[in-house]
């Protein structure tokens, strides 16, 4: 699955695999920031809590390590914006922290404590993430063809979504041209379980909670 996003991540390559569960996160790398080692993902949390694979930039990243040393002692292992949001996930929990981060991203977090896998998504959805169950699976990835290259992948055209594709010349969020994957709608998080089931996304920021005041904090499904 990984070796069919080298395009996206020509850099590096990395894997992590929770075998009691069968669970397994893959990342294909393109360095941006920090270009050494300490970035190589998956990447775990200085407390060991969580596992996570991230696409994207953190923008004020700088602004949160700043915030986080004046909550305490840190030392960093490295440079990157994947470290400061696990340490940011690790200090304030994933929904705070999120709500903090301003960048375009895609991203699943495994959290050992509480195991669940968490999937989540940049408010404009400027990254994609698919995702959905085939066979026994639950599959997630950056693109289609990563879930393509699962040997328990279904590439069962959806004749709804094939009708929507022709009524609009793509295929609208949260939809995907296979039966039964989805796309993460922008701004929603969604929680899965180690039986890799799961209900639906949930917001942590919508647009109405920032253009109207009388919302503001208001997040719906």
């Amino acid at each position: 699955m990984a070796r069919a996003l080298i395009h996206r991540g020509p850099d590096d390559s990395g894997y992590w695999v929770q075998r009691d569960i069968g669970l397994g996160l893959a990342h294909r790398r393109l360095s941006i920031v920090d270009l050494s080692p300490a970035g190589h993902q998956p990447m775990r949390s200085a407390s060991g809590r969580y596992e996570i694979v991230f696409n994207g930039e953190i923008y004020n990243h700088l602004a949160l390590r700043r915030q986080l040393e004046d909550g305490g002692a840190r030392v960093w292992r490295g440079h990157s914006d994947t470290e400061t949001l696990l340490a940011a996930i690790d200090t304030w929990g994933l929904q705070s922290a999120l709500q903090r981060c301003a960048g375009m991203f895609a991203l699943a977090i495994w959290d050992r404590e509480r195991r669940v896998l968490t999937l989540a998504r940049d408010r404009a959805g400027e990254k994609p993430l698919y995702y959905g169950r085939s066979g026994e699976a639950f599959l997630f990835g950056s693109e289609l063809k990563a879930l393509r290259a699962h040997p328990a992948f279904k590439a069962e055209v959806d004749r709804d979504c094939l009708a929507l594709y022709l009524r609009y010349c793509c295929v609208p969020e949260p939809y995907s041209i296979y039966r039964g994957i989805r796309r993460l709608p922008a701004g929603t998080t969604l929680e899965v379980n180690e039986q890799g089931r799961f209900g639906q996304p949930i917001h942590y920021w919508n647009a109405a909670s920032v253009t109207d005041p009388k919302r503001a904090g208001q997040f719906t499904r």
